[in-house]
């Protein structure tokens, strides 16, 4: 274990669990980030509010492989550790946060970890049902791995609550069943998406943008926000139901207006089950969601942008 201005940090799983011990026995309420670095402000946002909820707060940063499919940008993925630290012991000064976990690769992994699924080894988590539309269509061992390393990593922290974002609905849909299914005794909270100025969600691949592009992105949540008006438009007239094929016609006529970008997909779904819906009913309300493939600064290739919003 080492210390950064007062804020531990801890590679083992043993020193977490004995850190954690420590809590309980002083009785003090845990609250857990998990993040894979490169921390920006949405992070930040998640740390305020773990550490008005809780006594402690731990974050984590690990760049987890088995959500990584072979043709992915594991090694590309930004690896900012320093700038993470000092961004933490900065950032929260009144109360900061207790510590960060930074676990290697076979701290997490005992039995190893290849991204080829077909000659893994060892124990790793699935859930069915809501892992297999939207992102898992083209990122079909994503879900996977994030369901693996939360489930680690709750075994490891056993927080009383931890912190995600709304960007990542599906992931947010994922974990909470998670959790509920293996009888977890952790509360999962799950907060706004943080926006740019322009409205783009704050994401770590943004770093992979131009300032252009990332001007241009902002079309993504205005396509969106287009489809989210029209269905408070038809609900406030009355509608039983909304159509959603009315609303992706709204974001979709949005979405034209840059033909360097590729749209995914575009989907609405059910808010608890990611269920495409014909309709969505006011009260249970919907999650439009999208991913957009955008032109990386350096040329090598696209990012792939994802965004959401939640209708009610």
């Amino acid at each position: 274990m080492t210390v950064s201005n007062s804020i531990k940090i801890f590679r083992t799983v043993q020193q977490v669990r004995q850190w954690r011990q420590h809590c309980l026995l002083n009785r003090e309420t845990v609250g857990f980030i998990p993040t894979m670095g490169a921390l920006h402000d949405g992070h930040c946002t998640l740390v305020n509010q773990s550490l008005k909820d809780n006594d402690r707060t731990v974050v984590s940063i690990f760049v987890n492989p088995s959500q990584f499919a072979p043709h992915e940008d594991l090694d590309a993925y930004p690896r900012t550790v320093d700038t993470d630290m000092k961004l933490l012991s900065q950032k929260f000064v009144s109360k900061p946060v207790d510590a960060v976990f930074i676990p290697k690769i076979t701290e997490m992994y005992p039995s190893g970890i290849t991204l080829d699924v077909a000659n893994q080894r060892g124990a790793f988590v699935t859930v069915h049902g809501c892992s297999e539309q939207l992102e898992g269509v083209t990122r079909p061992q994503f879900f996977r791995g994030v369901a693996t390393v939360v489930t680690k990593l709750l075994n490891i922290v056993t927080p009383d609550r931890v912190y995600f974002g709304q960007k990542d609905a599906q992931q947010c849909v994922v974990i909470k069943n998670l959790v509920r299914d293996l009888l977890i005794n952790t509360e999962v909270k799950v907060l706004p998406t943080l926006r740019e100025q322009n409205g783009l969600a704050m994401s770590s691949r943004n770093a992979y943008l131009s300032d252009s592009t990332k001007q241009e992105s902002a079309v993504i949540y205005q396509g969106l926000t287009a489809g989210a008006t029209f269905y408070e438009q038809q609900k406030d007239n009355g509608a039983g139901k909304v159509s959603s094929a009315e609303i992706l016609d709204k974001i979709k006529k949005v979405y034209t207006s840059n033909k360097d970008f590729e749209v995914e997909y575009i989907a609405v779904s059910h808010p608890e089950t990611l269920d495409d819906l014909e309709y969505v009913v006011p009260g249970t309300g919907a999650i439009i969601s999208t991913a957009v493939r955008v032109p990386k600064e350096d040329g090598s290739g696209v990012a792939r942008l994802i965004d959401n919003v939640v209708l009610v």
